[in-house]
């Protein structure tokens, strides 16, 4: 009666895995051997790891990673295009949320850019970093309807909270000046207390023009907040006998992304 009884009052706390673990040493006579702060210590390991899995999948649930399967160990380096793997593998530590440092990620359709995005995703999710993954045209629909209903901060807020802001499709099409001020204002409120990686098709070099065709002082207002010091990971073919769609070498569905 008294083991149920703690039981009960463990589930009641919601110590759910310690009360299932308890139950276990409980039915185990071998247990009996076992000193009682080791029996403690090992409710308390089991109770621990299984708070921290629920996290890590609460964190990847809500990044939704356009491709939740992608892993930096899977990247392929020998398709025929320039990687720099040492530059890769340093990223993959998360050093650049620690220092509040962006990613550039530029290169044609079909290269892995998605991929490698939410690779770097996944590296943040296990390390306990609150991520978010969206499209552009996504978060400019999004914002501009929350201007029309009136919740902008609220909404802005669903993408200037987490530490690692995925922006896939990054100019894409060119923006407008009101889209460009939204953009600004995000960029703006996580510059230097968070991490955005910018997916494109488009080299750096190129995106004044996506931005109200460079002609706005917006686009200076932009740029500068999110290129300096930020990390460039430019994906260019250099075997073209090798150079296969990077859905081809994942194995991706077709209609998923670059």
């Amino acid at each position: 009666m008294i083991n149920q009884s703690t039981i009960d009052k463990l589930i009641e706390m919601r110590l759910t895995a310690m009360a299932d673990a308890f139950r276990i040493q409980m039915n185990d006579s071998s247990m009996s051997e076992v000193s009682f702060e080791d029996r403690f210590g090992m409710l308390v390991d089991v109770e621990y790891t299984n708070r921290k899995n629920n996290r890590l999948k609460r964190l990847i649930k809500n990044a939704e990673l356009e491709q939740p399967d992608a892993s930096i160990a899977a990247i392929d380096y020998t398709s025929g295009r320039k990687l720099n793997k040492a530059l890769i593998t340093r990223l993959a530590t998360c050093e650049y949320i620690v220092d509040y440092r962006n990613i550039f990620i530029t290169g044609a359709t079909g290269s892995g850019k998605t991929y490698m995005a939410c690779a770097f995703g996944m590296e943040a999710c296990k390390q306990y970093y609150t991520v978010k993954y969206v499209r552009l045209p996504d978060l400019l629909l999004d914002l501009q309807a929350a201007r029309a209903d009136g919740n902008f901060k609220t909404v802005l807020k669903k993408y200037t909270n987490p530490l690692l802001l995925i922006i896939d499709e990054w100019l894409l099409l060119k923006l407008t000046e009101s889209e460009a001020r939204d953009v600004f204002e995000l960029i703006h409120k996580r510059r230097k207390r968070s991490s955005t990686i910018f997916c494109s098709q488009y080299r750096e070099s190129e995106w004044y023009q996506q931005i109200c065709d460079g002609e706005n002082t917006l686009a200076d207002a932009i740029m500068d907040r999110i290129s300096y010091d930020s990390y460039k990971i430019e994906i260019e073919s250099i075997d073209p006998g090798k150079d296969l769609s990077m859905r081809e070498v994942y194995e991706l569905d077709p209609m998923q992304s670059k």
